[in-house]
C-alpha cells in the first residue's frame, strides 16, 4: 500500500534528527508501528473486503431506493386516486347545483307570469271599479 515493503527495519537513526514535537522515544514507537508486519486484514484480503462492504453498501443503496421509489409510486396513486374521487363527488354537486339553479329559475319564470297576470287583472279591476263608481255618481 501507502509503505515500502523493505525487509530491513526502518530505524530512527538513518534519517537526520530534526526539531519536532515528538521526544525519541514517541518516534521510535512511530518507527515501530511502520516495521510491523502486515496484518491478516490488510493487502488482498483487506481490499476485498473493502470491494466486498462498498458493494454490499451499493446493493443496500439500491435496494432502499427501489423500497422508497415503490413506497413514492404507492403515494402518487393514492393521492391520484384522492383527486378522482373529489373530481366525481364536484361534478355530481356541481351538475345537482345546476338542477337547484335552473329549478329556482323555473320557479322565478312562473312566479314573474303570475305576477304579470296579478297586475294586469288589479289594473282590470280598478278600472271596473272606478266606472261602478262613476255609475253611482259616488266622486272617488
Amino acid at each position: 500500500m501507502f509503505f515500502h515493503q523493505e525487509t530491513e527495519p526502518v530505524h530512527s537513526s538513518c534519517f537526520p534528527v530534526l526539531q519536532t514535537m515528538f521526544t525519541p522515544t514517541e518516534i521510535e514507537e512511530l518507527f515501530s508501528l511502520v516495521n510491523e508486519p502486515p496484518s491478516p486484514e490488510s493487502g488482498s484480503q483487506g481490499s476485498n473486503r473493502a470491494v466486498r462492504s462498498t458493494h454490499e453498501r451499493k446493493l443496500r443503496r439500491m435496494q432502499s431506493n427501489r423500497e422508497s421509489a415503490r413506497r413514492s409510486r404507492r403515494r402518487k396513486k393514492l393521492h391520484l386516486e384522492n383527486l378522482t374521487n373529489q373530481q366525481n363527488r364536484f361534478r355530481m354537486e356541481n351538475r345537482e347545483l345546476k338542477n337547484r339553479l335552473c329549478l329556482t329559475m323555473h320557479q322565478n319564470l312562473l312566479l314573474s307570469v303570475e305576477n304579470e297576470r296579478l297586475r294586469s287583472e288589479s289594473l282590470t279591476l280598478m278600472a271596473t271599479l272606478s266606472n261602478l263608481y262613476q255609475i253611482l255618481g259616488i266622486s272617488q
